[in-house]
């Protein structure tokens, strides 16, 4: 009941619904960065929502299946193939043995999301299976890994279907941060008149090119979420991610909703967002 890792891709990881309790002792909550796409895939399988999935980002890896089992892939459309014949998206796909799972060119998004018939059998560590350097033994796959399936059974995948989402929105919906308000009238038009620039990434966090002006005063470190958006003294924003730290010094200007999340997490490097505040 295994699946061999030809090669890896550019960062394939085990996720799940991520790690929670900890955060007292400074463990990040981790987990699927777009969570709707991770829980997609396990529901139309049939699995149990806390099953670990394959976040592959961008570039995917090669998979060889030593077993007969069910697939099914969320998310970024990264062009799969099985045997070099494309495969559905959003769909329950069969697998036998010595197949192999390949992945192309780009269409939209950047994760993709690869749930197995019963799931993934893995250490649980802190009540999740996700990866996480320093927690997990390791915080990406590697050639040569082989991973175990939980079970080949499972029940019947769902019959339903499910539209991919449309990535190509630029609006994340936000609300107020703790310090938001010692924003300059001003500064709260900059903030969500304009559309700002997306830079470095990683699951960590994401960087907004363009500076913000600040004379906002630091802030002893307080706890920050996934979500968390903060502004630097030299102006740079930060949007954190699953893996972001539980502290923080920065100043929280907005907190980006759970769906903002998501599709945050599927957004590439220079493409343009903007901030809608809710309330």
């Amino acid at each position: 009941m295994m699946i061999e890792v030809i090669q890896p891709g550019l960062f394939t990881s085990l996720q799940d619904l991520g790690r929670f309790g900890y955060r007292h002792l400074g463990v990040p909550v981790s987990g699927a960065m777009d969570l709707d796409a991770a829980q997609h895939a396990n529901h139309i399988l049939g699995n149990d929502p806390t099953c670990a999935v394959l976040e592959i980002t961008l570039q995917g890896p090669t998979l060889k299946f030593l077993i007969d089992t069910k697939i099914t892939l969320t998310g970024a459309h990264l062009s799969p193939e099985v045997n070099q014949q494309p495969v559905e998206m959003y769909q329950p796909v069969e697998i036998y043995k010595d197949d192999e799972l390949t992945f192309g060119k780009r269409i939209s998004g950047v994760r993709s999301y690869l749930a197995v018939t019963g799931g993934f059998k893995t250490d649980m560590i802190f009540n999740s299976k996700s990866f996480y350097k320093g927690i997990t033994s390791q915080e990406k796959l590697v050639e040569g890994d082989i991973l175990e399936l939980a079970s080949t059974s499972g029940k019947k995948a769902a019959e339903l279907q499910v539209e991919p989402p449309a990535y190509n929105t630029h609006e994340l919906y936000v609300t107020p941060g703790p310090e938001f308000e010692l924003l300059h009238p001003q500064q709260k038009e900059k903030l969500l008149s304009e559309k700002w620039t997306l830079g470095m990434n990683s699951r960590m966090a994401y960087q907004i090119e363009e500076l913000m002006p600040n004379r906002l005063p630091s802030i002893l470190s307080s706890a920050v979420l996934p979500g968390t958006i903060q502004l630097t003294p030299s102006g740079k924003m930060i949007l954190l991610m699953r893996d972001c730290q539980t502290m923080g010094g920065y100043p929280r200007i907005l907190q980006l909703t759970e769906k903002s999340i998501n599709l945050l997490a599927q957004k590439m490097r220079f493409e343009e967002v903007s901030f809608r505040l809710i309330h």
